[in-house]
């Protein structure tokens, strides 16, 4: 099975650059599954109906997500539908929606940090506890939306060999450190953005510069104006008769506004 695990989509430049380019590339590298994490995708704060329908429309074919997960009141009823999309798994009991799902062969699990985060339950035990119902050498990818690298790196030690592969989301900034652990667990410890170039993770630059250099709050939006976008994400390719990894390697794109129709 061959997996493209694509970064936190940042509002409209991060969809238009999902749209143009994921068409092609699953051509290009024979996808069978696309995951994007979709949590910063409406106007960078959250998920919505629309904005999950255009994903779905640029054939992405499971959508995570993370903290911001709530901010578009909208994407409940669709958390609580069949609709292949994820929040955290350990989400206290009483959340909307799941933390897991199955597409084909593969089972996708959301799990987020609580390093600099929000004080959840554990995700190492509720991976775990998810895993209890689930046959040893499965196809299982986990996408981990945190924070701290150490929290990453430490959860990939932890299911080492018992998940297919760990993808880290959050902080919207590639990672060079794309391997496959002993165990046969594939990982990266930030997938990255698709989202414009020039910003700051996202967002416009001159409120971060002025928040930084103040200390007062600031209004963060979308960078639409910058003519570039980024689509940065992985490609995992796993054995089907073991469930291990064989290989993951970077797919990174750049996507001019300017080539839009």
């Amino acid at each position: 099975m061959r997996i493209l695990c694509i970064g936190d989509v940042v509002g409209k430049p991060g969809r238009r650059a999902v749209a143009a380019l994921l068409p092609g590339l699953r051509r290009e590298l024979s996808l069978d599954v696309v995951m994007a994490n979709g949590e910063n995708a409406a106007a960078g704060r959250g998920l919505s109906a629309s904005t999950a329908k255009e994903l779905f429309a640029a054939q992405v074919d499971v959508i995570t997500s993370g903290n911001h997960i709530w901010a578009q009141p909208d994407i409940i009823p669709q958390l609580e539908s069949d609709a292949p999309i994820l929040r955290p798994a350990n989400y206290p009991a009483g959340a909307p929606g799941r933390g897991i799902c199955r597409f084909g062969e593969l089972t996708v699990i959301n799990l987020m940090g609580r390093t600099f985060m929000y004080e959840i339950d554990d995700p190492f035990r509720t991976a775990d506890r998810l895993l209890e119902s689930i046959t040893p050498g499965s196809l299982v990818l986990v996408d981990m939306h945190a924070e701290a690298t150490s929290e990453k790196i430490a959860l990939t030690w932890y299911l080492d060999g018992r998940v297919s592969a760990v993808v880290g989301t959050h902080t919207h900034v590639p990672t060079a450190d794309a391997r496959i652990f002993p165990g046969g667990t594939a990982f990266v410890c930030d997938l990255g953005m698709c989202g414009p170039r020039d910003s700051v993770i996202g967002v416009n630059i001159e409120p971060v510069i002025k928040k930084f250099l103040t200390g007062m709050p600031a209004r963060f939006t979308v960078a639409e104006k910058s003519r570039v976008s980024v689509f940065n994400s992985v490609l995992i390719e796993l054995d089907d008769s073991t469930g291990k990894a064989r290989s993951i390697e970077r797919v990174d794109r750049e996507w001019s506004n300017d080539e839009q129709g």
